[in-house]
């Protein structure tokens, strides 16, 4: 049987072998073009390109990196001419059975990488075909040991590096040469899948492969099994170090968001970000981002004159209102310093916060003397006080429309603040909750006209009663469903959210946007005591402004190829999550 189909694959391959890529020098095969992104006008946004890769010889290269590879993912390799047919037939018949299993030898894997546009990702015989014959032809001219170096010179680690002694630079702040057996069956391991198996954000997943690169090791003869088993027990110990790319501080936010998500759909599509000459239309609007970042500017700008201010009064009543602490409200830190030291325990608890103290524990010290000694680095705690008084802020304007963003400012200045405030940064959204409340209670068929009282009310839950109150007090008098969202009242609002159920609450404010945050099924859920993101709130409110259709925020419009071919399209699918007969009352 094995026999029969390894001639039915003989022949096969014969009668495909014109569609064979021209091989060349395999070392200038790929002709790398970075990738731009471009805004709504056709300006440029950014630039990916592979920015770190350094070629390095076999002999430059630890042996370990060399031995996991072919342990791991071609054992035969010094036996077959670019092709295993047993494991082929093998692969063959697992998948038939329903258990995916890859067949492809090292050989194969770089005709893969190098010709990715001629021979294809996708699941097909005939793709697989031509990566065979590939494999063949590179087979034919080349030695084993310049397969290998091209190959471990090529293969993608993520965060824009390519081959192993730049991965080894990043993830482990040493040379390919000096990485050691851990470090090496580490990095081998994450070519089963790069982002699955990435070390920097699922470190389980990453020693789970790793562990069984080790152990395929053993079973290839290349260490003892109870060596392979106690290495296994070791941690990571990665020493992540990322190179910074320079970019244009006012969009530098949206574009790291951007980069993130093509990373991925890259990923999931064959396609490599870096080197393929991508052109990435963004619906960004240069004027409406221009205006945006002013606006931030201006704003956050008057808030931190009135906090500074505040701060100022709070230490001057610590201080009896002495002209002194008055005298000192121009300053930026002074008028927080009174404050900062009446109040040790709020000190501790920003303190605990910072990444210092946690390397600091982490690193063996008792949070006691952690606390002790960052409170003596006087640099160290007045860049925290800076920190602490400083007001953030993010902006993010949409087309209800369409769902496409047209501005997109994550933070005051990004130079200052990688923090994103439009789609990282998790915000209570208090009274702007309010409408989904009442939107729930439309869509059940509650009149904008039903009456509530305005009136003290307890909700008892499992371990606690909520008593929700409002600045102005209590009236005592009715209020309409509709009176109650106008003047914002937390007791009509919280009446409400008992009438319509927190599931039918929860189920509609995923429903028109807020679907990345967990919301908390509690009774104040219904006065926005979840924290969300920005983008989605500006998504859930945009879909109020279109009477109840749901647009995905739309960010990248197209991708195309750098010859023009249109490779992926996005937007333009919407979605009724609210009946036009709730969303129309008013």
């Amino acid at each position: 049987m094995i026999l029969i189909a390894c001639v039915l694959l003989a022949a096969y391959l014969a009668v495909r072998s014109i569609d064979v890529p021209d091989i060349g020098d395999i070392r200038q095969a790929r002709n790398q073009e970075p990738s731009v992104m471009l805004a709504s006008d056709g300006s440029k946004l950014a630039t990916f390109r592979q920015i770190q890769q350094k070629w390095v010889s076999l002999d430059e290269m630890s042996p370990y990196i060399v031995k996991a590879l072919i342990a791991t993912e071609d054992h035969r390799f010094y036996e077959h001419h670019g092709i295993d047919y047993s494991r082929t037939v093998s692969a063959v018949f697992h998948t038939a059975r329903g258990e995916v299993q890859g067949g492809s030898t090292i050989t194969q894997q770089l005709a893969r990488n190098l010709f990715p546009q001629k021979i294809g990702r996708s699941r097909t015989v005939t793709r697989k075909v031509r990566e065979m014959l590939t494999a063949k032809e590179i087979e034919k001219r080349y030695t084993k040991d310049e397969i290998l170096e091209t190959y471990l010179n090529t293969v993608p680690f993520l965060y824009n590096v390519t081959g192993i002694e730049m991965a080894a630079r990043t993830y482990y702040g040493k040379s390919a040469a000096d990485l050691n057996l851990l470090q090496s069956a580490m990095l081998v391991g994450m070519l089963k899948g790069t982002h699955y198996y990435n070390p920097v954000v699922n470190p389980d997943r990453a020693i789970k492969r790793r562990n069984v690169v080790l152990a395929q090791m053993a079973k290839r003869g290349l260490m003892q099994a109870p060596q392979a088993a106690q290495l296994s027990r070791k941690p990571l110990e990665l020493k992540f170090a990322r190179q910074v790319e320079t970019q244009d501080p006012t969009t530098a936010h949206f574009v790291v968001y951007a980069r993130k998500w093509l990373a991925e759909w890259s990923e999931r599509n064959g396609v490599n970000l870096f080197g393929d000459g991508l052109v990435i239309q963004t619906t960004i609007e240069p004027k409406l981002q221009k205006a945006a970042v002013q606006a931030v500017k201006e704003q956050t700008a008057l808030l931190q004159r009135i906090a500074d201010v505040e701060w100022g009064r709070s230490s001057a009543k610590l201080l009896g209102n002495s002209p002194d602490a008055y005298a000192r409200l121009h300053k930026r830190v002074e008028p927080f310093r009174y404050f900062w030291d009446a109040h040790p325990k709020m000190v501790d608890t920003f303190l605990r916060e910072s990444p210092a103290y946690k390397k600091a524990v982490a690193g063996g010290a008792t949070p006691a003397a952690a606390l002790a000694r960052l409170r003596k680095d006087d640099a160290f705690m007045a860049q925290l006080r800076e920190a602490k008084t400083r007001l953030e802020a993010g902006f993010v304007a949409m087309d209800p429309t369409t769902g496409e963003v047209k501005a997109w400012v994550g933070s005051r200045d990004f130079n200052r603040d990688q923090f994103d405030h439009v789609a990282q940064a998790l915000r209570q959204p208090g009274s702007t909750f309010k409408p989904i409340v009442y939107g729930a209670a439309l869509e059940q068929g509650l009149s904008p006209h039903h009456l509530y009282r305005d009136v003290p009310v307890e909700i008892k839950s499992r371990d606690a009663i909520w008593r929700p109150t409002d600045m102005t007090g209590w009236s005592g008098r009715e209020m309409s469903l509709r009176q109650g969202l106008v003047y914002s009242k937390n007791t009509i609002t919280a009446q409400v959210m008992q009438d319509v159920g927190l599931p039918a609450i929860v189920d509609l404010a995923k429903a028109v946007g807020i679907n990345q945050s967990r919301l908390d099924p509690v009774p104040s859920l219904a006065l926005g005591t979840s924290s969300v993101t920005l983008l989605e709130m500006v998504s859930a409110y945009s879909t109020i402004a279109q009477m109840g259709e749901y647009n995905k925020p739309v960010f990248i419009k197209r991708i195309t190829d750098r010859h023009g071919n249109v490779v992926a399209e996005f937007g333009g699918d919407s979605e009724r999550v609210l009946s036009l007969l709730g969303a129309g009352r008013s």
